[in-house]
């Protein structure tokens, strides 16, 4: 049985294909657009995924969204109606910037993309509705786990925010959902906002947070009041989104309180990086309180998180250190890329009742490129390069690292979700304490405080952080181990933690193999693993990862077994003229 699961009109468009129950193919729309977060309609991935060279549109049995429009314009709705006039606010299209007002006719406008991609006579599958938060659930069906706790967080859904399930087998039972503006998502986004950040990047504001005091921490926690149930609700004193939406979320008394907010062009101060310290302890202590009610009531040991707040590997990390909780997992694409997935699960699993089969052990479900498309990209950016055999490549890439050199680095099959992980990313050595600064520098230009994460090999993990799981997936940020600091300063964040990535030799081989041959070197089994892209969408295509190579100053680019560090001064030239 073939599902396709797909999303439009909404922030991060793409698609997913699942065969019997087994992913195939996931794609997100700005991988291929080159648009971040992009509300454009997937033609580009509905291209790439019905190539001729996998089943064709006429073979999928079912489409499935992962919104329910029944549900969100009934939510719409009263969200409106509930505090009029002034909630007539939340109409403008700037009330929800990440939505397109045609959201509401989702499956209408899915309708008519799929037609005008696959020609207007031809017949298309059922389209099925998915609950948005359902989708997000079902995650739960490709975890680790038998039965687990499954919570979802997010901006908001189609009628909710916060949703808490029971997961066993194929099925999922929700347990409660929370208020339509009870937001612990849509509280951080205004956050970022208000901190003179674009939406989007809550992830700046979590490592922004790491650096701020405790000032406004107390007075901070009364926008968000916890209930003994293990429920919450947002202070609507200080709040003002569920009239105005994103357009004007605060009110009077949160600006007499925290001060104006900051410009993007206004240097970042104490009192910034004390509220952003302030907002995340706060949502820390609220999703703490959420898990540990669950546990008390659920006897599971095992949780599941989704949804795009589940991406706040702080929090992640204390609900292992602080909750009797003893496994936590997390997609690698928890939020709304992982959407369309999760809505072909729910319909395979939940109401068609098909067994379990599949477990998600990697995230490498986008696109490959054969050896022939790699060397045409190069023979047309006029770049000499070697071709070696993995053994001689793993070795070279793992001295060029131990040497100091930054690496640019494509393989296989590219990942689903925010993160790179080993197919498209950019590879140094974590020993060198200047290597932050030199990476920000000479290649990722983003802010100071940021961190970097350290892929580490899943054998070790625990003898350099103080965690006793696997994460694949770069969604927990545990604290560093006091003895092992100094052997990786720049792998570890002001706060002592760092946002790590388990790698196995059965998911990614070549991978483990390069951090292998370094550990042979340094007796370090990690090195620090970033995104594939300068300020864009992480790469796709062997072109972008040679136009990313030559906009910064990376030393070398490996592309399969392709070795290159030519740079060729006229290409060079034309690529920085295009930033």
């Amino acid at each position: 049985m073939h599902i396709l699961g797909i999303v439009t009109k909404t922030h991060d468009s793409g698609l997913a294909l699942l065969s019997d129950g087994v992913p195939t193919l996931v794609l997100e729309e700005e991988r291929f657009n080159r648009e971040k977060h992009t509300l454009r309609f997937p033609f580009l991935s509905l291209t790439a995924a019905f190539n001729g060279q996998g089943p064709d549109i006429d073979d999928i049995d079912v489409i499935t969204i992962p919104w329910d429009m029944k549900c969100f314009r009934r939510s719409a709705f009263s969200a409106v109606v509930g505090r009029l006039p002034g909630s007539v606010n939340l109409l403008r299209p700037s009330a929800r910037r990440t939505q397109a007002t045609l959201i509401v006719c989702m499956p209408m406008a899915l309708r008519c993309g799929l037609k005008w991609q696959f020609g207007f006579k031809k017949r298309l599958p059922r389209i099925i509705q998915v609950r948005h938060h359902d989708a997000h659930a079902a995650c739960f069906f490709v975890s680790p786990f038998e039965e687990a706790t499954v919570v979802v967080m997010d901006g908001y859904g189609d009628e909710t925010a916060q949703s808490a399930y029971i997961g066993s087998g194929n099925r999922l039972e929700r347990l409660w959902q929370s208020d339509f503006f009870d937001s612990l998502g849509m509280l951080y986004s205004c956050v970022t906002e208000y901190l003179g950040f674009r939406v989007f990047e809550e992830g700046t504001v979590m490592a922004l947070a790491a650096t701020g005091g405790p000032t406004y921490a107390a007075k901070f926690r009364e926008l968000v009041e916890l209930k003994p149930d293990g429920r919450f609700s947002i202070n609507l004193d200080f709040i003002s989104y569920n009239i105005h939406g994103l357009n004007k979320p605060f009110k009077k008394k949160f600006f007499d309180i925290f001060g104006p907010p900051r410009q993007p062009h206004e240097p970042i101060t104490d009192r910034h990086r004390d509220l952003a310290s302030a907002l995340q302890s706060t949502v820390e202590a609220t999703i703490l309180h959420i898990v540990r009610a669950l546990s008390k009531s659920y006897p599971s040991r095992n949780l599941c998180l989704s949804g795009g707040v589940a991406l706040n590997c702080v929090a992640n990390a204390r609900i292992l250190s602080d909750t009797d909780y003893q496994s936590v997992w997390v997609p690698p694409c928890a939020s709304d890329p992982g959407a369309p997935l999760g809505s072909a699960l729910w319909h395979y699993h939940q109401t068609l009742g098909h067994p379990r089969r599949f477990t998600l052990t990697h995230p490498f479900y986008g696109l490959a490129y054969s050896n022939a498309e790699i060397t045409h990209a190069l023979q047309q950016a006029g770049l000499a390069y070697q071709r070696m055999s993995e053994r001689e490549l793993l070795a070279q890439v793992a001295r060029d690292l131990a040497g100091g050199k930054i690496v640019g680095w494509l393989q296989g099959r590219f990942e689903m979700g925010p993160r790179a992980l080993g197919n498209r990313s950019i590879l140094a050595d974590a020993r060198r304490a200047a290597m932050k600064d030199q990476l920000n520098a000479r290649v990722k230009h983003r802010e100071p405080f940021r961190p970097f994460a350290p892929a580490v090999l899943i054998e070790r993990v625990s003898e350099f952080f103080e965690i006793d799981q696997s994460d694949p997936f770069m969604t927990i940020a545990p604290r560093v181990r006091a003895d092992k600091v100094h052997l990786i300063p720049a792998a570890v964040h002001v706060d002592g933690t760092a946002r790590i990535q388990t790698v196995d030799r059965a998911a990614n081989p070549r991978f483990y193999g390069v951090i292998e041959e370094f550990a042979k070197l340094t007796n370090i089994p990690l090195i620090l693993n970033t995104s594939l892209n300068r300020q864009e969408p992480i790469v796709a295509r062997p072109e972008e990862a040679i136009s990313c190579y030559l906009r910064t100053e990376m030393d070398v680019l490996v592309l399969g077994d392709f070795y290159i560090t030519d740079r060729n001064p006229r290409q060079q030239v034309n690529e920085s003229a295009r930033q």
